[in-house]
C-alpha cells in the first residue's frame, strides 16, 4: 500500500522559512517522480514544484521560483520542499504527490497523493 506522509508545516511569519518533508512508502520510490502541490482555502489545489526520479532536474511554478526548492533523498525514500521569503500568500495546505516517468505539473498527472500538512504565513 503506498503511503506518502507530509511532515514540517506550521506557522511562520512573513520572511520567513519553511522546510517539509515527504516520507514514502510502499513503493520503490527512485522510480517515481516526486511533486508538491498546496491548496489555499475556496482555491483550486495547483502545482509547486516537481522532481526527476535521479533528482537533477525539477521544475516549479512562477509563484514560488527562486524561493521554493524541491529536493530528494532517494536512500531515506523522502522529498523535501524548503521554502524561504514566505509571504501570506503561500498559506495554503501542502501535498507532496507520485507519479511514473516524466515530471507533470497537473493534479491529474499524480496518482498517489498525502494526506497534506498545513503552512500558515502570518504577520
Amino acid at each position: 500500500q503506498v503511503q506518502l506522509v507530509e511532515s514540517g508545516g506550521g506557522l511562520v511569519q512573513v520572511g520567513g522559512s519553511l522546510r517539509l518533508s515527504c516520507a514514502a512508502s510502499g513503493i520503490t520510490f527512485s522510480k517515481y517522480v516526486m511533486g508538491w502541490f498546496r491548496q489555499a482555502p475556496g482555491k483550486e489545489r495547483e502545482f509547486v514544484a516537481s522532481i526527476n526520479r535521479s533528482g537533477d532536474l525539477t521544475t516549479s511554478a512562477d509563484s514560488v521560483k527562486g524561493r521554493f526548492t524541491i529536493s530528494r533523498d532517494n536512500a531515506k525514500n523522502t522529498v523535501y520542499l524548503q521554502g524561504r521569503s514566505l509571504k501570506p500568500e503561500d498559506t495554503a495546505v501542502y501535498y507532496c504527490a507520485a507519479r511514473r516517468f516524466a515530471l507533470g505539473n497537473r493534479v491529474n498527472d499524480y496518482g498517489h497523493w498525502g494526506q497534506g500538512t498545513q503552512v500558515t504565513v502570518s504577520s
